[in-house]
């Protein structure tokens, strides 16, 4: 299989992405869930997500679609990138296995559907105020924040730019 199909074959319609996990806990993997917008990559995101990654052994992205990025107010011109062009670069990361799009204003669906085993989010998030932590934690899994790496965010990053 080329490079690039392995890349379009990591973003699983929400649809299929059930079916997915299934699979995956069938054969007793553990599934890692996290969710963002991964707007612009940085070293920040890839740190954060090959953290992620290691708690398990699949890791399941949900993307925030270009319409969830615009509700939540980062900012008037975000998403700069589209969500498949934000996906296609997160898919080629090795440490991500599947990349679900979520158009709701939190994964609180995707979470309730998938049950993963381990429930991620940085460490600017209190554990009790993550969304779908109370699902998580009703199955036995786990939630844990992975603090950021200092001086990456994309905000900070888009500031710099316009300089």
């Amino acid at each position: 299989m080329s490079f690039h199909n392995q890349l379009t074959d990591k973003i699983i319609s929400k649809d299929c992405i059930l079916r997915y996990v299934n699979a995956k806990k069938f054969t007793g993997k553990r599934i890692v869930f996290t969710n963002g917008c991964f707007d612009i990559l940085h070293a920040g995101h890839v740190d954060y997500l090959t953290q992620a990654r290691d708690l398990g052994d699949v890791l399941v992205l949900g993307l925030n679609s270009d319409d969830s990025v615009k509700r939540l107010n980062k900012a008037p011109e975000r998403p700069i990138n589209s969500q498949d062009a934000r996906a296609k670069i997160l898919g080629a990361l090795g440490c991500i296995d599947a990349i679900v799009y979520f158009n709701e204003d939190t994964p609180f669906d995707l979470i309730k559907l998938i049950e993963p085993d381990i429930l991620v989010k940085g460490g600017d998030w209190k554990i009790e105020d993550i969304i779908g932590s109370d699902i998580v934690k009703a199955k036995g899994g786990k939630v844990i924040t992975i603090p950021f790496l200092d001086g990456f965010s994309t905000t900070g990053l888009i500031t710099k730019l316009r300089k």
